[in-house]
């Protein structure tokens, strides 16, 4: 399968679960799920459901126990964008092509959706009915992704990042700035992929733990080049917002030529790492070079 046919196929397949999931929300509030929705369902590349599913079907495990920690980590996914476009953070206008949820439905509510959308992650992960064999995992799986979306993953990497705003960081400081804020939900997608079969070896969890932090920094050194390389209609949120922010970059410290020379040495890093699997990892390894090919 070519891997913009895999890509549709899941990005279609996780959209149709997580509509279903919004829906089959009790009518408490309707402006609240109207944002819920908004801030969740208007596109995006659904790259971490998308390597959920790749990860998750390499090891033979069947698509409807993925669609659980699929949708879920896409719901954390989308509320992290949501709360990153408030304008107490980032103060954007635009996302995925469209008004950002809180110049639609207010500030309270824009907090408000991506609040319970971190929480219905939770609720879609451990309230699935995954086979007996794998109720042990199902467990892990809470926890990392609490883990991961939290103080030592996602949260503690956007602080780093306000943090690091208006002045110059080394290359190491902006690295672990993005493996917590980028790479941590990343790493777990392909985590939690591993994680839906109970037969996962050890060594091998470790490899594509390694596979997933050299994608998640390649995603984030690609968005710092098209920051700067592309527009505002084909990103669909601002062009140059991080010279606007004030942010290091790999670009504002590499230079452009040396960011792209480096995310393509990561990447080859990835691709020599799934040589190591006992399994078909060329979907993998297409998904790894799509990483630093799209245009958004």
């Amino acid at each position: 399968m070519l891997i913009s046919e895999h890509l549709k196929k899941y990005r279609t397949r996780v959209d149709r679960v997580l509509e279903q999931k919004v829906d089959a929300l009790d009518e408490v509030s309707e402006p609240l799920k109207k944002a819920m929705k908004h801030g969740l369902l208007l596109g995006g590349k659904r790259v971490r459901p998308i390597l959920v599913y790749t990860v998750g079907t390499m090891l033979g495990v069947g698509e409807d126990i993925l669609d659980a920690p699929a949708a879920a980590i896409e719901c954390i996914h989308a509320y992290s964008l949501i709360h990153d476009d408030l304008p107490c953070m980032d103060d954007d206008d635009l996302r995925r092509g469209h008004p950002t949820v809180h110049n639609v439905y207010g500030e309270a509510h824009g907090m408000l959706a991506g609040d319970a959308l971190q929480t219905l992650a939770f609720e879609i992960l451990s309230d699935d009915d995954f086979p007996e064999e794998l109720r042990k995992n199902q467990i892990k799986m809470v926890n990392l992704l609490a883990k991961s979306s939290g103080y030592d993953g996602m949260c503690g990497g956007q602080s780093l990042d306000i943090l690091a705003e208006n002045r110059k960081i080394s290359l190491d400081e902006l690295k672990k700035v993005h493996s917590h804020k980028t790479g941590a939900l990343i790493r777990c997608a392909v985590l939690l992929g591993a994680l839906s079969t109970p037969h996962i070896v050890s060594e091998y969890y470790d490899i594509l733990s390694q596979y997933a932090d050299c994608i998640g920094l390649a995603f984030q050194v690609h968005d710092d080049i098209l920051d700067i390389i592309s527009d505002t209609e084909i990103l669909g949120k601002p062009q140059g917002s991080d010279i606007a922010n004030n942010k290091s970059t790999y670009p504002s410290l590499l230079g452009l030529d040396e960011a792209i020379a480096y995310e393509k040495t990561i990447i080859q890093e990835a691709i020599e790492l799934l040589e190591k699997l006992p399994y078909d990892t060329t979907i993998l390894k297409d998904f790894a070079k799509y990483i630093i090919d799209r245009k958004s």
